[in-house]
């Protein structure tokens, strides 16, 4: 029977969980590159690695369209919230020179041996007095009635603005958490990336973050290359779209930088919107709103000047340039550059002129 009983169980403390815990740190210690005795993960080969900081760099360019979209939705809270609070300010000087005005009333009145009922209410410290609407009327049947309509009035614009301030800060508030929390992920992604990269040695960093041979033969300040944005089929769709495609091939080489965007550095929606005021036309922050800033079109109608979008997610973008290639800011290994519009899952395409 004895053979039958089941082992006796070793406390947490024990060998058990001190044999657990050497597997999970040999373990540990093979995941993250470091040598050592037990489980250990076999090192990445470059091309693994060159696949999971591509990964990587996706992931961070998604949190940074985020991270985009939540400062432009701050700074247009902050504009509003600024704009209101200008006008209550001017309000509320205008209701201080009408207390003023039905202040001296009251000093009046009270020489002459009394005081408005209506004047008494209106200079009260309690707003809420003020609103107090059926109340208000039955006061207000005397001579300085037309004032302290006014009076009420103003009160009650004060009191809509001070509402909407507080929409607009508690909006504000809640987009600058978002935009504390998508900074976070960028900078974990992109810190992992370069974690990764600092394993490999120098030679295999290089070959596997390898500039496009297309920067090398393009001045970063140099007009498009021959024939790009001339005759058929690769005309530009516009004088302006034109415009845009001499001032992306004049950022060539330029560093991409999360949140940039421009005049020396873009993240790759940064770059588009810069390509595109540069041509007199303003462009939404994000990917997933710059492709619905203009007239959607299958890849088939492609023309320089197009924006095209990548990964399901619209994550990405780059401005079309004729013959297959795009140019656009992909991540921190890499400036701006050309490339082809295969090198990613392709999402759609707008034309914005």
């Amino acid at each position: 029977m004895a053979a039958h009983r089941r082992p006796r169980q070793r406390s947490f403390g024990g060998g058990t969980a001190r044999t657990a815990f050497t597997v999970a740190l040999a373990g540990a210690a093979g995941a993250t590159g470091f040598s050592g005795t037990g489980v250990a993960a076999p090192e990445l080969t470059p091309a693994q690695v060159k696949a999971k900081v591509d990964k990587l760099y996706q992931e961070a360019e998604a949190a940074t369209e985020k991270y985009n979209g939540a400062k432009e939705k701050s700074t247009k809270a902050a504009d509003r919230l600024g704009t209101l609070q200008d006008e209550a300010a001017r309000k509320t000087e205008r209701l201080n020179s009408e207390r003023d005005v039905l202040g001296s009333l009251a000093s009046a009145q009270y020489r002459d041996g009394g005081v408005d009922p209506s004047l008494a209410l209106m200079l009260s410290s309690d707003p809420d007095q003020y609103l107090d609407g059926a109340a208000f009327a039955e006061r207000a049947g005397s001579r300085q009635a037309t004032t302290v309509s006014r009076v009420r009035t103003q009160l009650r614009d004060i009191e809509r603005l001070r509402g909407a301030a507080h929409v607009e800060l508690t909006a504000l508030e809640a987009h600058r958490a978002d935009l504390k929390r998508h900074k976070k992920t960028v900078t974990g992604k992109l810190g992992e990336a370069r974690e990764l990269l600092a394993r490999l040695p120098d030679g295999d960093r290089a070959r596997i973050g390898a500039d496009n041979p297309d920067i090398a033969r393009a001045s970063r300040t140099g007009p498009a290359p021959r024939g790009l944005g001339t005759g058929s089929p690769a005309a530009a769709s516009d004088s302006r779209a034109a415009a845009a495609v001499s001032y992306a091939y004049g950022k060539l080489g330029s560093p991409y930088v999360w949140g940039a965007t421009g005049p020396d550095a873009f993240d790759c929606s940064g770059l588009m919107q810069a390509a595109y005021r540069s041509a007199g036309i303003e462009l939404p922050r994000t990917t997933y709103a710059q492709i619905d800033a203009g007239r959607r079109i299958a890849r088939s109608e492609l023309r320089p000047g197009d924006l095209v979008f990548f990964y399901s997610g619209i994550s990405h973008v780059g401005l079309y340039v004729g013959n297959g290639r795009m140019v656009h800011a992909p991540n921190p290994s890499a400036p701006v550059r050309v490339a082809p519009i295969d090198e990613m899952p392709f999402a759609g395409a707008t034309r914005v002129v």
